[in-house]
């Protein structure tokens, strides 16, 4: 782990280190997020914050490339110039949104290309692992097909999610940092995934970077990911999932086996923005809207409405993804059903605060019958589009 602590170090400090510049570049050239009757902030806020996501993101590669710690990695140059280039191409597409508004299915065929590069790298989802029935092998291409949904999905997930100050950046922190651990468990038994594996690698990149811009970003934020950063994101966590569970046709048994699916991975990891997304269209094909119009029917508008303020929101949606993520991580690696308990009285426990806590809140503040805490805006409702 010495490596990977390495890489998340570099991408933390990069990502840190660039937001007091990107925040004051933002507003020369006037890149900033004005508030209006669909955002919660108050004041004019920055809107570059995406730009140091990735250059964390670049530097934790890089950092990995020259250490030495990583030479089965960058044995074969394909698949670690394809996330480069996948980043860089959809970052491009995100920020020419946020600076001049691109329309959503222009955005989407960015994320198409993205997901495209990924999959003439390499980075493809080429089998799945249904529990309980056994290896499904997929053809050259529904391979490619599938890969470009996936990234297109995942993208689109984070993005949506990017609605309160620190929920998108904390909810992929723990994600990643799950993914990275998962990966590490299937390196070390058996070598069920090889060391030149680039799954747990981008990962950690992401990880780092997400650290070190959430000091930034946490409510009242100082600066913003926008879709550059949230799009990011969203397809570097498709190919570290790719990468760790639809590369491989290894034999994978026990408890192990029920996880290790491509598909299966993320959804419980990031289930907070997939049920979120999906969600947001089973609700818009109901009531025969377009998928571009905003509405307000998002989990995080969801608990705003319920009475919880913008910090306790974020940090609820945050502890339902370390939740799931131990979901994951706590059964592959003690191999112990019983380890499900303790998990499923942590879910009650958290259902209950969800529900209740503002009521409880506001009795012992004297506030009987008030909504939201003082100071909180109404929430705010989704991004322009489904990709921005």
């Amino acid at each position: 782990m010495i490596g990977y602590l390495a890489v998340i170090g570099a991408a933390f400090v990069v990502s840190l280190g660039s937001m007091p510049l990107l925040r004051t570049l933002s507003f020369r050239i006037g890149a900033v997020a004005h508030p209006d009757a669909r955002r919660v902030h108050a004041s004019p806020t920055a809107l570059l914050g995406g730009a140091g996501i990735v250059a964390g993101v670049l530097v934790g590669f890089a950092v990995a490339w020259l250490s030495g710690e990583f030479t089965a990695t960058f044995r074969t140059i394909a698949p670690p110039l394809g996330v480069v280039l996948a980043t860089v191409t959809i970052y491009a597409v995100g920020q020419l949104d946020d600076l001049r508004e691109v329309s959503a299915p222009a955005k989407t065929a960015g994320s198409v290309l993205a997901g495209s590069v990924l999959a003439i790298s390499g980075i493809t989802i080429l089998f799945f692992r249904i529990p309980f029935v056994g290896l499904v092998a997929l053809s050259p291409d529904l391979a490619t097909l599938i890969t470009v949904l996936w990234v297109v999905g995942m993208a689109q997930a984070v993005n949506l999610i990017d609605g309160l100050d620190g929920l998108a950046a904390g909810v992929v922190a723990i994600g990643a940092g799950a993914v990275l651990l998962f990966a590490e468990y299937l390196d070390n038994r058996d070598a069920i995934i090889g060391d030149d594996n680039i799954g747990a690698l981008i990962a950690a990149c992401v990880l780092g970077a997400c650290l070190g811009y959430l000091p930034w970003n946490f409510h009242p934020a100082k600066i913003f990911m926008g879709d550059a950063g949230a799009l990011t994101l969203g397809l570097l966590m498709a190919a570290a999932t790719i990468a760790i569970g639809g590369n491989t046709d290894a034999e994978v048994r026990g408890q192990t086996f029920f996880f290790f699916a491509p598909l299966f991975l993320p959804l419980v990891i990031l289930g907070v923005p997939i049920v979120d997304t999906a969600w947001a269209l089973l609700r818009r094909a109901k009531g025969r809207a377009g998928l571009t119009i905003a509405d307000k029917g998002h989990l995080h508008h969801r608990l705003m409405r319920l009475g919880h303020g913008h910090r306790r929101t974020v940090l609820i949606l945050w502890a339902w993804t370390g939740l799931l993520s131990a979901l994951v991580l706590i059964p592959v690696y003690t191999g112990e059903g019983t380890s499900f308990v303790p998990l499923g009285v942590a879910a009650l426990g958290l259902i209950l605060y969800t529900l209740f806590g503002p009521g409880m809140l506001s009795k012992r503040d004297g506030r009987d019958g008030e909504i939201a805490p003082p100071g909180e805006r109404a929430p705010a409702v989704e991004p322009r589009s489904p990709v921005g």
